[in-house]
């Protein structure tokens, strides 16, 4: 009978249980209150911060590691927070800081932005993932190497 692997290495199938925090402690994400996650390392299914912290785990091991924005939702970019004048939105349009807005493109595909600033003639779209330039911090127990 061959003896199952503990350590995990690219093109694993892996189940973990994680939690994503900003440095404030502000939870993100987790999966202890879903199912674990299951992604197979190397196909770029999850983001490559969290991949990488997964890669050479062993079965029952915890890690926990700050992950810059680079390897997670990339950098701000201020170019891509734009004003648009009122005019241009849809009237039944009622812009409020924090609203999401799906902007359709030429291509038939939409971008996702956040409203961020609202002004008598202007509305501020921001383009930028939400947390863009954020660092996050990352726990992670590897639970199971799938295949």
């Amino acid at each position: 009978m061959a003896r199952k692997r503990v350590t995990v290495r690219k093109g694993d199938k892996v189940r973990v249980h994680y939690t994503c925090k900003l440095a404030n402690g502000t939870i993100i994400d987790s999966s202890q209150v879903q199912k674990p996650l299951e992604f197979t390392l190397g196909k770029g299914e999850i983001i490559k911060g969290l991949e990488d912290l997964v890669m050479g785990m062993k079965v029952g091991q915890l890690k926990t590691a700050t992950v810059a924005p680079e390897q997670t939702y990339g950098a701000r970019h201020e170019e891509w927070m734009i004003d648009v004048v009122r005019d241009k939105l849809p009237e039944d349009f009622k812009p409020e800081v924090g609203l999401h807005y799906e902007i359709p493109r030429e291509n038939g595909e939409s971008s996702l932005a956040t409203v961020t600033r609202v002004s008598q003639t202007t509305v501020t779209l921001d383009f930028n993932h939400p947390l863009a330039g954020k660092e996050l911090i990352f726990e992670v127990s590897l639970l199971e190497i799938l295949s």
